[in-house]
């Protein structure tokens, strides 16, 4: 049975090899984006093993249960010799009991695992799945977010050349258009931008991006200056004939987030006192 010490050094062996092999991957010259992402996604495999590697040794330094204070206890007391041979007499019944077991060390193992990275099957080539579209992530495919797109109320008709030119140009969409119905399209459209970008930097934080276009976000949402959504100060009878869309929206929840000033307007555009 291995022992807590030598799970210790095993886990730090490997770390030491896992160090040295994202090292080499990234030095390594990349000819191709194909080769650039393939590399990408094997180095963020080996970062998930270190972290997994990293959890397992901050498991046995905290000893929850005793066990390595237990055994650090055995081998430095005064009775460290006769531990040595009752160790020494385990170790040689365990070969007696499996005399044709093959222990493979650490070293050979990732010996393997460079030699594999350099002569990839066509399986491994492939790791990574793209649309024919996509050109293996030259490009994007918004063709599902396009159709999603034209088929929300009162959207205007547009081909796709021009969708792409204009569809991350949200601020230049009217908020009465802004429904639930048009916030699934958002959603699918975010979720698809994420997983692409997964896809073609995978090393890339998108948490810490995410966190800071919050940040900036929320400063301007605060000073009023946030594209397409600024709030209207002005009374509303400033903004009598303001006509307002109702095919837009689907329920009253969504003519609520306008605000009072926007439906009193909407109210004087049709001639009816609020």
């Amino acid at each position: 049975m291995e022992t807590i010490l030598e799970q210790q050094r095993r886990y730090h062996e490997e770390q030491e090899r896992l160090v040295g092999v994202m090292v080499k991957e990234m030095l390594t010259k990349k000819s191709t984006l194909h080769d650039q992402i393939i590399s990408e996604h094997c180095t963020r495999a080996l970062q998930a093993r270190y972290l997994e590697v990293s959890g397992s040794l901050r498991d046995l330094y905290g000893d929850e249960d005793g066990r390595r204070k237990e055994e650090l206890g055995a081998i430095s007391g005064p009775n460290e010799l006769v531990e040595f041979y009752n160790r020494l007499k385990q170790i040689k019944e365990s070969h007696q009991k499996h005399p044709n077991e093959i222990c493979v060390p650490t070293s050979v193992e990732f010996e393997e695992l460079l030699k594999d990275r350099h002569n990839l099957s066509e399986e491994a080539q492939n790791l990574v799945e793209f649309t024919d579209e996509e050109g293996y992530g030259r490009y994007l495919d918004l063709h599902a977010c396009y159709l999603k797109y034209i088929n929300l109320k009162s959207s205007e008709k547009l081909d796709y050349i021009t969708y792409l030119s204009t569809f991350d140009q949200l601020f230049n969409i009217p908020k009465e258009r802004k429904n639930a119905e048009y916030k699934r399209y958002l959603e699918m459209l975010l979720e698809y931008l994420q997983d692409y970008t997964d896809r073609v930097k995978p090393l890339l934080d998108q948490n810490e991006i995410f966190g800071k276009i919050q940040m900036e976000f929320e400063k301007k949402w605060e000073n009023n200056t946030f594209p397409g959504w600024l709030k209207e100060t002005s009374s509303a009878l400033t903004h009598a004939g303001a006509h307002l869309d109702l095919s837009a929206f689907s329920c009253w929840e969504e003519l609520a987030s306008l605000g009072l000033d926007r439906l009193k307007s909407a109210l004087l555009a049709l001639g009816l006192k609020c």
